[in-house]
This record gives C-alpha cells, sequence and structure tokens, in this order.
C-alpha cells in the first residue's frame, strides 16, 4: 500500500502524522511525505521560494524521519506549483492508494489553506483520501480500540469501499457501525406527473418509503457479509435511519462518537441515490471526525521508488 501524506506547518498537518503513527498498516506500506510550496505566492521572488523549499525540506524530513523511526519504509518529496493541482499529479504519478490532509490549515512556509486544497482533492484525486482530524475525547489521535462508522448503499462504489475495509489492518478492538440512510427521493417523471398538486398521493410515498427502507436494509446486509468475512467485529446497527444523508451521517457518527467515517466516493443516480459524491465531500469536509472517502484505483505507478529507508527529492 502506498500513502501519501500531504503537510505544511499547521497543527491540521500534525494530525496527519499523528494518526499515520498510530494506525497499523498493511505490511509493505510505503510513505510519502509531501510538502507544496506555493508558487502562487512565492513567484517571481525566486529568493523566498528558495527559502520556502528550505523549510519544506526541513519539515518533510522531521516528518519522514518519524515513521522511520516507527518501522515504515518512507521517501520525502517538496514540489513547486499550485496546490491542489501539484498534489493529485503526484499522486497519480507515484501511484498513491491513499492520501492522507488535513482539514485545513495555513503555515508561512506553503500559504496552503488546506481546506481548499482538501476539498479539491477529494474531487480529483486518483485513489482514497483521509481528511484527518484530530481526536477531542483523548490526548491520543488514536486509543487502542476506535469506532468507524462505515456508510453503504448497496451501490458497486459502496461494496468497493467495504471490501477495501475488510482488506485493511486495524486496531485491535476496533468496532465498525454499519449505517444505511433510507433517502425518499421522487422519480422525475413521477414529479412531473404531480406537479400541479400540492402533495403526493399517500399511498405512493409509502411505497417510495418502503422501497428505501428495504434497498437500505440490503446494503447493511451486504455490507455484514463482506466485514464478517474478514472476521471485523460489527455492532448491530438497529433500525434504519430516514432523511437527508449528509445530515445523518453526521449526526450518528457524533452521538455514537466515531473516530473515523467511512463511505465510498460516489452512489447510485435517480431513484436509487443514497450516497452521492457531494455528500461524501459534504461528510468529509464537515465531521466532527477523521473522514476517508474510499476510491479504488487503477492506476499504474510511472515515478520509480528508491529503496532507501530516507530519501529527499527537490524536485519542481
Amino acid at each position: 500500500m502506498k500513502i501519501l501524506l500531504v503537510i505544511d506547518s499547521s497543527k491540521s498537518s500534525q494530525a496527519v502524522l499523528d494518526h499515520a503513527v498510530a494506525r497499523p498498516w498493511p505490511s509493505h506500506t510505503t510513505f510519502c511525505v509531501l510538502s507544496i510550496v506555493d508558487l502562487s505566492h512565492w513567484g517571481g521572488l525566486p529568493e523566498l521560494v528558495e527559502n520556502a523549499r528550505r523549510s519544506a525540506q526541513t519539515l518533510v524530513k522531521a516528518a519522514a524521519d518519524r515513521l522511520i523511526n516507527s518501522g515504515h519504509e518512507t521517501i520525502a518529496e517538496v514540489q513547486l506549483g499550485l496546490p491542489p493541482n501539484a498534489v493529485t499529479k503526484f499522486a497519480k504519478r507515484w501511484g498513491a492508494d491513499l492520501i492522507m490532509v488535513g482539514p485545513r490549515g495555513l503555515n508561512a512556509v506553503t500559504r496552503v489553506m488546506l481546506g481548499s486544497v482538501a476539498q479539491a482533492i477529494l474531487r480529483s484525486a486518483p485513489c482514497s483520501v483521509e481528511i484527518a482530524r484530530t481526536n477531542s475525547k483523548t490526548s491520543s489521535v488514536f486509543s487502542p480500540a476506535t469506532k468507524i462508522l462505515l456508510a453503504t448503499d448497496g451501490s458497486e462504489c459502496s461494496a468497493a469501499a467495504m471490501n477495501m475495509v475488510a482488506n485493511r489492518a486495524w486496531p485491535v478492538g476496533t468496532q465498525f457501525k454499519i449505517v444505511s440512510v433510507a433517502e425518499l427521493t421522487i422519480p422525475e417523471n413521477l414529479s412531473a406527473a404531480y406537479s400541479s398538486s400540492l402533495t403526493y398521493p399517500s399511498g405512493l410515498i409509502e411505497e417510495l418509503l418502503n422501497g428505501a427502507k428495504c434497498r437500505a436494509h440490503e446494503a447493511v446486509a451486504d455490507a455484514r457479509k463482506i466485514l464478517g468475512a474478514a472476521g471485523l467485529s460489527i455492532m448491530e446497527s438497529g433500525t434504519v435511519p430516514f432523511g437527508d444523508p449528509q445530515s445523518v451521517l453526521l449526526d450518528e457518527a457524533k452521538a455514537w462518537g466515531a473516530d473515523l467515517i467511512v463511505l465510498g466516493s460516489h452512489g447510485r443516480h435517480g431513484i436509487d441515490r443514497v450516497l452521492m459524491g457531494s455528500v461524501s465531500e459534504s461528510v468529509a469536509l464537515h465531521a466532527h471526525c477523521s473522514v476517508e472517502v474510499m476510491r479504488p484505483h487503477k492506476e499504474e505507478s510511472s515515478l520509480k521508488q528508491t529503496p532507501a529507508k530516507y530519501v529527499s527529492r527537490m524536485s519542481a
């Protein structure tokens, strides 16, 4: 597994590094610590660009050393460019499986607002993206037993996310809670047919709602099969929540005290839609905890790695 850590000198980036160090990862996992010198702020001032580059080099080396000391093979990169394009392009070249980034931050080295960067990365990344946040419940980022809320709508994207979760290494004692939201969506043809009416027939609403609940139950059952086969500890989900997926997922995660929310990059369309890309993005940017939007990718790495434990490559 190849994990790209995007950092600057902010507290937000410290959380990213803390997450990477604290959690178990599959064997043969390789990290790359990346910092971007934003040319939109330093362009045309060569001396300032060079100073920013040196500061970024010190930053990524310290982070890489910490990962190495934790037993992880790690390389480091400083890139000149315009974030977030530089991040997504590098992730594609390097063949990253996961990008980890903080929710926001502003520093004197790169002058990168990670809020906008994180949002753009979520939309354009060729792989999974995690927005890493510090756990306010404890002094450490990850406790030995974590709580992970898994959102699913039964789509292929959700199934792929569940399989990725099943194949990931997790701390001993981790609890998983599967949530599928029953969302009442009126098909366009029915909406047009009843456009002159203030309300839809009660029978139609009940039929649509029952269908949404049925699909949600099936989505949870399918996810339980995948995770159960991997021997993961799954909590009973209880009743299927109904409402706006974004609001329900955020409320469920906060009420349960989740440490991480995991969902697919997008879901079905039309009446079958439950988790769309916009919902995933909104949850990732507004959750109280860390969020990983899982997206399988097929890109092959074209950026060769040096087998050394630490390599600092400063390229434009």
